[in-house]
């Protein structure tokens, strides 16, 4: 099965309406993360990413039902504010639940043969993303970037998207090389806080364009 992340970024405290409308149409839940934009020049202002704060909500769906979800989204925000906010998708290239460990849902392109570097994304209920970055670590990362979150989802759907439905949740970032990925992801998935079903999910999406700034 091939999934695709639909990535919204609204104004605070909009993207339960977000995820809402993403439940009644095929999709299972969401993460919403706070984050503030930090500049405020015309064309930051026009994506409505200035300087404010903003939901940043990810939203895990079935290839098949992404269009019917990105324009339900799109309907709901019409009436609002003019740059409301943005929306894009993202390839998954793998796909893994927790309790799950011989899962591993492949995505439409193989990314390794493609990338030099990809992004594990782990989503765990809160307090252990820092076990989660220590077994990565073992497994040859370099460090990762802990987000406060929280969990969403309507009532029934914590089983399919595989998340039991936590308020408080910790969203792992870690930016790797191609060919250390797999190590990685299998370290974390023999930590023991992975292994209860519905505790967590190891996404990953390609990084294009990577650059080193400064020095």
């Amino acid at each position: 099965m091939q999934y695709r992340m639909i990535v919204c970024i609204v104004p605070h405290d909009c993207g339960e309406e977000i995820v809402r409308t993403a439940n009644q149409n095929g999709a299972a839940g969401g993460t919403i993360l706070m984050g503030k934009g930090t500049a405020s020049n015309g064309i930051l202002q026009l994506l409505g990413l200035g300087d404010s704060w903003k939901d940043i909500v990810y939203i895990l769906v079935e290839k098949e039902v992404e269009q019917n979800v990105r324009k339900a989204i799109i309907a709901g925000v019409s009436p609002k504010a003019h740059h409301f906010g943005v929306m894009f998708s993202e390839n998954i290239g793998t796909f893994i639940k927790a309790g799950h460990k011989n899962q591993k849902t492949q995505g439409e392109t193989d990314m390794n043969s493609q990338n030099e570097y990809e992004v594990i994304n782990i989503i765990v209920n809160k307090g252990y993303a820092e076990d989660a970055m220590a077994a990565a670590r073992k497994a040859g990362a370099g460090g990762g970037t802990v987000i406060a979150a929280k969990g969403t989802a309507k009532e029934g759907d914590a089983k399919f998207f595989g998340v039991d439905i936590v308020p408080e949740k910790d969203m792992l970032m870690i930016l790797v090389p191609s060919e250390k990925k797999d190590a990685i992801i299998s370290s974390i998935k023999e930590l023991p806080c992975f292994s209860k079903e519905g505790s967590g999910i190891i996404f990953c999406n390609q990084a294009e364009d990577f650059t080193l700034l400064g020095k």
